[in-house]
């Protein structure tokens, strides 16, 4: 299991377990509810290339609009619009790397900024909330730079266009939070389904890797 993913499971292991303590498994939908949210995102991409040494965790941000509709009085609808900040640090070897692409041995950072939309399906038990849906994301910009290990000065960077990635993105989340009096605090674990490079010097260097990021947020409803 990777470090997102343990983090991910042992805070939502925390979460429940005070939610049970803190609840009597009451029905209680306090219905529709709009507000703004954000937190930091904690996100990894999993590079499977031979020269990749080692992926290490980025911790970004995301921010953004979220809506709560009631369907019945313990289910209901969680639409959101997020800005969210993502990507991963990689480590490359000594390889063929620099004669084919300039990226000389070194950390590469990607960092990948997304409007994301989620849809989920919320179950309410009291103040805590299970929910879980898909989500479609739209790349807006990427910066992606190579940091040769010798000297971290302007002329050794090299720089990935927005256009060598996938613009869409799509994939599944899984969360738990908690709702008192109109703030929502809570963590959520999103899962990329699709490649974030394409074809050519973003592909190469990613090899299939989807973004893999767990949120942890607050939000304040109205």
């Amino acid at each position: 299991m990777c470090f997102t993913q343990k983090l991910f499971a042992i805070g939502l292991a925390l979460l429940l377990i005070v939610g049970v303590e803190r609840t009597q498994a009451q029905e209680n939908n306090p219905g529709p509810k709009f507000g703004i949210k954000g937190g930091f995102n904690i996100s990894q991409l999993y590079v499977d290339q031979p020269n990749a040494e080692d992926e290490n965790i980025k911790v970004g941000y995301h921010l953004g609009v979220f809506g709560k509709v009631p369907i019945t009085s313990f289910l209901a609808i969680q639409p959101e619009v997020l800005y969210s900040n993502v990507g991963s640090k990689v480590t490359y070897g000594g390889s063929d790397l620099e004669n084919l692409f300039g990226i000389e041995p070194g950390e590469v950072r990607f960092n990948l900024n997304y409007i994301q939309v989620p849809v989920a399906l919320a179950v309410n038990i009291g103040p805590l909330n299970v929910h879980a849906g898909p989500y479609l994301a739209y790349l807006v910009s990427a910066n992606v730079k190579d940091l040769k290990t010798s000297n971290l000065n302007s002329t050794d960077i090299k720089e990935l266009k927005t256009d060598d990635f996938n613009r869409l993105d799509y994939g599944a989340l899984i969360g738990v939070g908690f709702d008192v009096r109109g703030v929502t605090v809570g963590a959520r674990y999103n899962y990329g389904l699709r490649e974030i490079g394409k074809s050519g010097l973003a592909g190469s260097l990613t090899n299939d890797s989807k973004n893999s990021v767990t949120q942890i947020y607050i939000g304040f409803g109205i």
